[in-house]
């Protein structure tokens, strides 16, 4: 299979963080998902951490802060463009747009993405705004 997108205007669905996923083409073999995530200007995404998978992020376009914790570990990272970071397994994670367009940023997710039900919601680092 030759699969081909074309990022689409509208979001093909929202994440249970609340940002949104536009779905790009997954490997034939099945190990890993690709998506774009956008988070529109002034959005704070809601903090998760997740079951069973792993994903690496890499930052296209904007601005923002992205809030980690893992066991005592916590560590807030900016994201701009060409800054790549990973959220490990079982790190409660919340990123913020902190700039005046859009905060876009490819990401892996390994294995691929189960479902809506593999983000567990937690307390929030920043407030969300209603």
């Amino acid at each position: 299979m030759l699969a081909t997108t074309t990022l689409p205007h509208e979001p093909d669905l929202l994440a249970p963080d609340g940002s949104e996923i536009r779905l790009l083409p997954a490997p034939e073999r099945g190990g890993a998902s690709l998506v774009h995530c956008r988070l529109p200007a002034g959005a704070t995404a809601k903090v998760v951490t997740h079951r069973t998978v792993e994903e690496v992020w890499h930052v296209i376009a904007g601005r923002g802060e992205l809030w980690r914790a893992r066991g005592e570990r916590t560590d807030v990272t900016a994201l701009v463009p060409g800054v790549s970071v990973a959220i490990p397994l079982g790190t409660r994670f919340q990123f913020r747009n902190t700039g005046s367009g859009p905060l876009d940023i490819v990401i892996v997710t390994l294995p691929p993405w189960p479902g809506a039900d593999e983000a567990i919601r937690v307390a929030d680092h920043w407030p969300v705004p209603a």
